[in-house]
C-alpha cells in the first residue's frame, strides 16, 4: 500500500485583474477521480492545504455540465462530500515528506490563488522532486510549480516537459480576459517546457517522475500513470 499526499488549494476565490473575486476552488472531478483510482487500488491519501482548512470545492465544477451530466455530477458530489479526506486536511507545514509515496496536485483556479506562491507547497514539491517521488499534476494545479523555487532563485521544475491547462482552453472558457496572468505563459517564463494537447481532450505529459495533465479530462489517464508508478 502506498500513500499519497494530494496538495491542494485553501482558497475559494480567485482575484482577477480588476480586484474583484471570482468564486473557485478545486475542481472537483479533478480530486475524485483520481481518489477513488487510488483508494480502489488499496492505497491511502493524505490531504494537505495550507493552514489545514478544508479544501473549497469549485461550485461550477458540481454542476451536471461540468460533469458530464447528472448521474456523473452526483457521483462526484457524493464523494466530495463523503470522503473523510477531504473533510479533515492537515497543514502543509505538518507534513513529513517521509511518510509519503507519491504527491498529486489537483486544479481548478485556487491553486493561483494560494498555492503559486505558498512557500511550504513549493518545498514540499521540491523535496519531492530531488527524492524522486512521483508527482502528478493536473491542469490549473501546475500553478503549484511556480512556488518550487530552490535557494539558488531558479524552479526545480525548469527543465521539465509539462501539461497545463493552456492559454487556448482559458480564452475557450471566458476566462482569460479577465485572469492576472495566464498558466502557460507563467510556467514558460519559469522555464518548464508546456507542451499543449487539443482542448478539452485528455492530454498528459511524463518526464521521468513527473506526470502532468492538461485539463479535467487528463484526471484519470494521469492517476494510471502514477499507478503505474506505484506498482
Amino acid at each position: 500500500m502506498a500513500e499519497i499526499l494530494f496538495v491542494m488549494t485553501g482558497a475559494d476565490r480567485w482575484t482577477l485583474a480588476d480586484g474583484t473575486a471570482h468564486p473557485t476552488g478545486f475542481w472537483a472531478d479533478e480530486a475524485t477521480v483520481p481518489y477513488e483510482a487510488f483508494t480502489a487500488a488499496g492505497h491511502q491519501v493524505t490531504v494537505a492545504t495550507p493552514g489545514g482548512v478544508v479544501p473549497p470545492v469549485d461550485p461550477a465544477s458540481l454542476a451536471p455540465q461540468a460533469g458530464g451530466g447528472e448521474e456523473n455530477a452526483a457521483a462526484v458530489r457524493a464523494v466530495v462530500a463523503g470522503a473523510p479526506e477531504f473533510r479533515a486536511p492537515v497543514a502543509l507545514t505538518d507534513v513529513r515528506l517521509d511518510d509519503f509515496d507519491a504527491v498529486y496536485v489537483p486544479g481548478g483556479h485556487g491553486p493561483m490563488e494560494d498555492l503559486a506562491v505558498d512557500a511550504d507547497s513549493g518545498r514540499l514539491l521540491t523535496r519531492a522532486l530531488e527524492s524522486g517521488l512521483p508527482v502528478g499534476v493536473v491542469c490549473h494545479g501546475p500553478a503549484a510549480l511556480l512556488a518550487a523555487v530552490k535557494e539558488d532563485g531558479t524552479n526545480a521544475f525548469a527543465g521539465y516537459r509539462i501539461t497545463a491547462f493552456t492559454n487556448t482552453e482559458e480564452r475557450l472558457a471566458g476566462s482569460a480576459d479577465g485572469a492576472r496572468w495566464l498558466l502557460q505563459d507563467r510556467l514558460t517564463e519559469a522555464g518548464l517546457e508546456v507542451e499543449a494537447g487539443e482542448p478539452w481532450a485528455p492530454h498528459i505529459v511524463v518526464d521521468r517522475g513527473v506526470v502532468t495533465g492538461q485539463n479535467p479530462a487528463s484526471a484519470g489517464p494521469l492517476a494510471a500513470e502514477l499507478l503505474k508508478k506505484l506498482s
